[in-house]
């Protein structure tokens, strides 16, 4: 999986579709991501005790890698990601600007 953990991203399909978000963690085995802001589901939460309420919270939920497009901080477009080796070295590259991420 080419996005890591701090990217940026831009959401290419779904309910979130054209909004930007940095990532919050990624699930390689699974082909997913976690993105402040985008995925949000609402969450019934019940009270503990008398004293307490009950709530609704919004809590970001998972999303497919193949719905969001990583967003080049050099050229700053959505882009593809490419692996370039330099000396035993692998490095992400911008597939638009050819620079390294």
């Amino acid at each position: 999986m080419k996005i890591k953990k701090g990217d940026t991203i831009l959401v290419i399909s779904g309910k979130d579709k054209g909004k930007k978000a940095k990532v919050l963690e990624a699930f390689p085995r699974e082909k997913k991501i976690l993105a402040e802001g985008i995925n949000l589901v609402k969450k019934h939460r019940r009270a503990k005790s008398e004293k307490e309420k009950g709530q609704v919270i919004e809590i970001p939920k998972k999303i497919n890698v193949s719905n969001v497009k990583f967003l080049c901080p050099k050229c700053s477009k959505a882009v593809r990601i490419g692996y370039k080796i330099v000396e035993k070295k692998k490095y992400r590259v911008c597939k638009k600007c050819k620079q390294e991420i």
